[in-house]
């Protein structure tokens, strides 16, 4: 898990109400999130494929290829994200580059657990 304390200094939060969605399958994602209060679950094709807690991170997939997301994210309690922006990322990627590889290395598990889940239920 990446250290939340690296995203203390950005300022930009957005409240998620539970049961309301940070994004949908479809929109356009151009930023990261990080959750720093609450629990959201991550949901393809209709699916909970994993459950979020404080210091996860999605949209990741959005700052390195932008386009559609591939995911709806939708609150289970009352959520706070940080958003990072294109700029903050680069700048993290740049200051530490320990955080690259762990967004790599998250983004790799999520890829294979969602494979897997959507595999053994037949979708």
């Amino acid at each position: 898990m990446i250290p939340i304390e690296i995203f203390s200094h950005i300022t930009a939060r957005i409240t998620v109400e539970a049961g309301q969605a940070l994004f949908r399958e479809g929109d356009e994602g151009n930023q990261m999130y990080v959750l720093e209060t609450g629990t959201a679950v991550v949901i393809v094709q209709n699916r909970v494929v994993e459950t979020l807690e404080h210091g996860s991170i999605v949209g990741e997939m959005g700052l390195v290829s932008p386009g559609p997301h591939s995911a709806s994210v939708v609150a289970k309690t009352d959520c706070e994200f940080v958003a990072v922006d294109e700029k903050r990322f680069h700048f993290l990627v740049q200051q530490t580059p320990f955080f690259a590889i762990q967004v790599m290395r998250m983004m790799a598990e999520r890829l294979r657990a969602t494979n897997c889940l959507l595999a053994t239920t037949g979708a």
